[in-house]
């Protein structure tokens, strides 16, 4: 009889190691799984949240994560939409704890400057607000007249004016880097 319980202890402390084994392992790939989980991915697995987006200029935006791109983000206001590149977040609050690659290797190849060649191809009067020293910013109203690799040019205007020669106020060269973010109206909504 006491050798059967010995053998019995035996085997339990054997399952025991073995149970022991294979929540370390599960946890540890877990650890590897989650060490390659990009921003992006979190982002793109919380498409159609309430996402709540903090700029280093002290903005911040709310609206429903309708796009996560290459390089920026779109959230859907009540009225607009808030184009806002990722270099220009601090932080993200409501994002899920899904993740989702991009599929397509041509989507994850379109970044900030093909999304502003085409607001610059829609003619329409945007908000750009840029980050300047110690976080204050700086809000320009215009059309987007070209797009480099990494800067744009901005055709200021008065609120409300059609994007004429005699409109222009000036044209600002803005870099990428100076950029928060970029609302315009919601498509339907012009």
């Amino acid at each position: 009889m006491r050798w059967d319980a010995l053998f019995s202890d035996i085997e339990s402390q054997f399952a025991e190691d073995s149970r022991l084994s294979l929540e370390a392992e599960i946890t540890e790939r877990s650890r590897v799984e989650t060490a390659s989980v990009e921003l992006v991915d979190r982002l793109r697995g919380s498409l159609g949240a309430q996402v709540t987006v903090h700029a280093a200029s002290g903005t911040v935006f709310e609206g429903t994560l309708a796009h996560a791109g290459a390089d920026a983000l779109v959230l859907n206001e009540a009225r607009h939409q808030v184009l806002i590149p990722y270099q220009a977040a601090t932080r993200y609050v409501g994002l899920g704890r899904l993740s989702r690659g991009e599929p397509s290797q041509v989507r994850s190849r379109i970044g900030l400057a093909s999304a502003l060649r085409g607001m610059s191809r829609d003619r329409s009067e945007l908000a750009v607000i840029l980050t300047q020293a110690y976080g204050q910013e700086n809000r320009l109203a215009g059309v987007i007249d070209r797009v480099g690799r990494d800067f744009f040019d901005l055709a200021i205007m008065s609120p409300g004016e059609v994007r004429r020669a005699s409109h222009v106020n000036q044209v600002s060269t803005i870099p990428f880097a100076s950029l928060t973010a970029i609302r315009s109206p919601r498509p339907g909504d012009l």
